[in-house]
């Protein structure tokens, strides 16, 4: 007799768990009410499933973009063959990311950091560039509270296959498999240093002498089973990415702090406004961590 409220329609088929029409029936439950449609050709159509079965169905309630917004990545591996892509970035005042090149620099506060925890936690993929991967040495796991049902891979784009062996990344791959993209003409003795010390190397084309080739590198992420990736940096990589246009949703931390001239800028080669996808919307309120301001942007569709 109760009433059930669900994001998504309720699936009608067996995948890795049995259909959800069916748990809804043997329940009980009178009525239905879903957020979103269920866009996959198998799993679609609960909701008529249901209503065949004399449950009172109400949905989608959702108008597409919110429907989307909530769960960006699932709505997204029907509409594209590379996974969905997010850019995580923490920027001053004057829209820089470091002091310098080449200088660690910790722009967020703890509170941000924590929230970055959970944020990781929801994807499959944490990618960053190789400076980013020398420079600032991440760790790249997720940590502090919250718990993943599953690590995420991490990811690091290194051109050259430079990344040092005892980089903290290599800390812990029995755990949490590490991803090395290099250059398919990188020296073949620094791609087995890199398998030595943990990683799984994957040699792509390039198009440049330090830039790969994102979408070969993104389609191998695909079929490797990589739905959603959260990139974390570096500046020219997530300038290649807005450029490709493969990113699709924002996650812009502003921080109350002033880097100057010789600061390291956010995108320093995008090249102009429709490149660098300019056109968003938000797709959810603006949040305080502490003295940061974080909003999220949606790519807006065609």
């Amino acid at each position: 007799g109760a009433t059930a409220y669900v994001s998504l329609e309720p699936c009608r088929h067996e995948g890795k768990t049995p259909a959800c029409t069916r748990a809804l029936l043997a329940s009980g439950v009178a009525r239905v009410v879903f957020g979103a449609a269920d866009p996959g050709a198998e799993s679609g159509g609960g909701g008529a499933e249901l209503a065949r079965a004399g449950v009172e169905v109400v949905g989608p309630v959702f108008d597409d973009l919110e429907a989307r917004s909530l769960n960006p990545a699932f709505h997204h591996r029907f509409a594209s063959a590379l996974p969905w892509v997010a850019l995580k970035l923490a920027v001053s005042l004057d829209g820089r990311i470091a002091e310098r090149e080449g200088v660690r620099t910790m722009l967020s506060g703890p509170e941000s950091a924590e929230a970055v925890h959970t944020l990781r936690a929801g994807f499959d993929a944490v990618l960053v560039g190789g400076v980013t991967g020398r420079v600032d040495d991440p760790l790249l796991t997720v940590r502090g509270g919250v718990e993943p049902r599953v690590p995420p891979v991490r990811i690091i784009l290194d051109p050259q296959a430079s990344i040092p062996s005892d980089a903290a990344l290599f800390e812990a791959t029995a755990d949490v498999p590490v991803w090395v993209f290099t250059r398919d003409d990188a020296s073949e003795a620094e791609l087995e240093r890199l398998e030595a010390a943990g990683a799984s190397v994957h040699p792509v084309p390039a198009i440049g002498p330090h830039e790969l080739d994102l979408g070969i590198v993104l389609r191998h992420c695909a079929v490797a089973g990589v739905g959603a990736i959260l990139c974390e940096g570096g500046g020219r990589l997530a300038s290649s990415l807005l450029n490709g246009g493969f990113i699709r949703r924002l996650y812009w931390g502003v921080v109350p702090r002033i880097l100057g001239a010789e600061g390291v800028p956010a995108f320093p080669n995008v090249v102009g406004a429709e490149a660098a996808g300019l056109d968003w919307v938000p797709a959810e309120p603006a949040r305080m961590h502490g003295d940061d301001t974080w909003i999220t942007l949606d790519r807006r569709e065609a």
